[in-house]
């Protein structure tokens, strides 16, 4: 065990030409395919890459997006102060990418959409498409915006680092190789900042395990303290961590962040094939669970090296999630530039979250508003249009930040917009996918009650915060401080961070319904949008299943591959799925298009050879609508590639439901 017994120096001359080297190589890849691509005018080629991406970089990407500068930071401290459960959050990875790469991206993928919140217009109306959209941006900008303050500020307090130099420098980078490059230089940055993230952590691994002896002896220090005690099967549901909150809980939590999101969806239909997709996915769960192993053992290192000196309870820093830098700044302090590629690993997974939400914002609100009003623009107009959206977003994200330091205890509930959102987002996608007799009133009135009743959990949990008791922090100690009483004054807050007045009075949901483990909030929205959604529908009239359009619909079933065909077809509900062939690819020199192939050199439709004649009832870009679906009018992504005019056009929906 090491006894610290001063205060950690600042950035030297080296760190800030290290971390400076990631924000010069991230805008050079931006500017080697604005240029490698400047021929490749379209909307398809900057939104989606043309629908030509390789499954690596894709992977490489999701992993990035997913893990941000408040993972990097937070989880450590997490395992820190709570112990190694954790590592639970590898089952929820688990489950959250297997239901994504085999429930929902088949249908994302086979629907030819770029905008998620499309498929939603195809299977209910348009006005379910406006209000997911909505709240897709609102949820995304705030939480951008916090994932870009929180890190900085914390780096700030320990480091010197400079705070507002850093956000605006993310900001500006962020949104210079998004505008330039589109999506591919969005997804080979990512793919950079991920390869930076994993240096920085083995980096730290390896240095704090010289630190406090070893990986022997870290392990018995971290076991003394209880840090080791991974599984708690305690059912109480408002206990922060468990085995069941941690597995259920993370799972839905992650799913509504995973399953449907824009900036996940939009890499993965950006690949060549579905196989291409499916398999990022299956990749990234290998870049997941290796950056979660990463997070947890430099926690427990964290433990073993202030196990008698703890430096959030000596008051040394004044927040949990500034342990981490303040460990790294101990430990590497020595090394010059060696801090700097910490703070160049954190800033990887913010500026990887920042740029996935830009590039994501502009293309929901030029699919969904934009093409809306400017039906004939041209590839050129699209394509200037959409970088304008991204230098909008841009500014609006880092004005976000900029704003989050105003905000106090605000970025606190900030952070937790995701998880009430995703829940109700979940429960929507859900009600088209899996649910074929879901009408489009049970899906906006199960989506107004999901969100009603997780904003309501959400906040109340803000205000009346669960008692200590939940969450059963592990004990620190300050035995080892030897200068807690001498002169030296330890680092203090000059910065708001939070706001730590008094809470009021506790009224009698404080204790129960406000106390719910923070990862059961997605649960419950969903759980909530689907039951009202069910039930709406069945008051209102059910949609005609046989009408249905099997490409808009998986059935659960028929993942089950030792299930009879007869068994399978009772499960369909009455929608034709055997009417359509599913799982058949374009070859790499073509893109799918619903179900057609569309090659990628002469843009011209052509029929690939794998494909079978449609019958009557399925899916044909040349049937622009279904009129079961609330919408008697609805065109099917004409915008992937240059299409035959009739293709192109963009009827109305009239919010009509037979």
């Amino acid at each position: 065990m090491v006894v610290i017994d001063n205060i950690v120096g600042t950035f030297k001359a080296w760190d800030y030409v290290v971390f400076a080297c990631l924000f010069v190589i991230s805008s050079g890849i931006g500017v080697f395919f604005a240029i490698k691509e400047r021929k490749k005018v379209s909307s398809a080629e900057f939104l989606v890459g043309g629908r030509q991406m390789v499954c690596g970089p894709v992977a490489l990407s999701l992993t990035a997006s997913f893990m941000s500068a408040v993972t990097v930071l937070g989880a450590p401290s997490d395992v820190y102060r709570f112990g190694a459960s954790y590592i639970l959050y590898g089952i929820a990875y688990i489950v959250v990418v297997v239901v994504t790469a085999e429930l929902f991206i088949p249908v994302f993928y086979r629907s030819g959409i770029t905008s998620t919140y499309e498929y939603l217009e195809l299977r209910f109306c348009r006005g379910v498409r406006v209000a997911a959209t909505f709240i897709f941006m609102v949820q995304t900008i705030l939480y951008s915006g916090v994932v870009v303050y929180a890190p900085a500020l914390a780096l700030n307090q320990v480091t010197g680092f400079n705070l507002w130099g850093s956000i605006f420098a993310t900001g500006i980078v962020c949104t210079f190789y998004c505008t330039l490059g589109g999506l591919k230089a969005v997804v080979w940055t990512d793919a950079f900042q991920m390869v930076v993230m994993v240096v920085g952590f083995l980096t730290v691994l390896v240095q704090g395990g010289r630190s406090v002896g070893g990986l022997a002896s870290m392990w018995e220090t971290a076991q003394t303290g209880h840090r080791l005690t991974v599984f708690d099967f305690d059912p109480n549901p408002l206990r922060r961590h468990t085995f069941w909150t941690l597995s259920i809980g993370g799972t839905f939590t992650w799913l509504g962040v995973y399953g449907v999101n824009q900036s996940i969806v939009q890499r993965c239909i950006s690949c060549r094939t579905e196989t291409h997709a499916r398999l990022a996915l299956y990749l990234n769960l290998l870049g997941l669970l290796v950056i979660l192993f990463c997070a947890v053992l430099s926690g427990l290192m964290m433990y073993a090296f202030y196990a008698n000196c703890d430096p959030w309870t000596a008051h040394v820093i004044a927040a949990p999630d500034q342990l981490m830098p303040y460990f790294v700044m101990e430990i590497l302090g020595e090394f010059p530039g060696l801090p700097g590629l910490f703070v160049a690993c954190a800033f990887s997974g913010t500026l990887s979250t920042v740029a996935a939400s830009i590039n994501a914002l502009a293309t929901v609100t030029y699919e969904d508003f934009v093409k809306q009003c400017c039906v004939n623009l041209s590839n050129t107009a699209s394509t200037w249009t959409i970088k304008g959206l991204c230098i909008l977003f841009g500014v609006a994200c880092t004005s976000m930040a900029v704003a989050a330091s105003q905000m106090g205890a605000i970025v606190q509930a900030a952070l937790s917009i995701h998880g009430m959102c995703g829940g109700p987002m979940l429960g929507l996608f859900t009600l088209g996918i899996i649910f074929p007799c879901t009408n489009s009133k049970g899906a906006a009135g199960g989506l107004i009650v999901g969100i009603a009743i997780t904003f309501w959990a959400g906040i109340g949990s803000f205000i009346y915060p669960a008692p200590p008791s939940n969450s059963r922090p592990l004990p620190l100690s300050t035995a080892g401080c030897t200068w807690i009483n001498s002169s030296v004054s330890p680092v203090t807050d000059t910065t708001p961070y939070l706001d730590l007045t008094a809470p009021p009075p506790r009224p009698p949901l404080a204790d129960s319904w406000y106390s719910l483990s923070y990862l059961y909030i997605s649960a419950i929205g969903f759980m909530a949008t689907v039951t009202v959604g069910l039930l709406i529908t069945f008051l209102t009239g059910s949609n005609r299943t046989k009408d249905m359009k099997p490409l808009l619909i998986q059935p659960i079933c028929n993942l089950c591959c030792f299930w009879s065909k007869k068994y399978k077809e009772m499960c369909w509900c009455g929608v034709p799925h055997d009417e359509r062939k599913q799982g058949l690819e374009c070859s790499d020199s073509a893109v799918r298009h619903g179900d057609q192939c569309y090659h990628q050199d002469n843009r011209e439709a052509v029929k690939s050879e794998e494909l079978s004649r449609p019958s009557k009832n399925s899916y044909s870009l040349e049937e622009k609508s279904y009129t079961n679906m609330g919408c008697t009018s609805v065109a099917l992504a004409p915008h992937v590639l240059k299409l035959p005019k009739k293709v192109l056009a963009t009827p109305k929906c009239t919010n009509t439901l037979n």
